[in-house]
């Protein structure tokens, strides 16, 4: 897997407003939410996409999931809702290709979540 920001962001060679780590995981606010609330959480293993999860990495992509919810717990907006997505490859708009986890929260999400002009049926 080639060189990404996220690994940058891990080795501390970049700065983040980081508001988790584990041995497993790290999670910091994104830069350009779209969300009032809106972290991103990566393994600190390099997985590229979705793609290349591999069976003895279910665990590692479910801690994802669990500091996910974690994080709304003691944000206090666990209750209320929000939205967890992992896109995976281009047309997702997936642009880091180092698998994370966007937590959006704090305010009503519509569904579906398209930001273009196709007609929603």
């Amino acid at each position: 897997m080639s060189e990404t920001i996220f690994s940058k962001i891990i080795r501390r060679e970049i700065p983040a407003d980081i508001v988790y780590e584990d041995d497993l995981s790290l999670a910091f606010n994104d830069i350009n939410p779209q969300a009032p609330v809106h972290l991103l959480i990566i393994p600190k293993k390099p997985i590229a996409t979705i793609n290349d999860i591999q069976e003895d990495d279910r665990e590692l992509v479910g801690h994802l999931y669990w500091v996910a919810a974690k994080l709304a717990a003691e944000m206090g907006f666990a209750d209320d809702g929000y939205r967890t997505v992992m896109n995976c490859g281009e047309n997702s708009g997936q642009t880091v290709f180092h698998i994370h986890l966007h937590l959006l929260a704090g305010q009503p999400m519509g569904w579906p979540p398209y930001s273009d002009k196709r007609k929603q049926a």
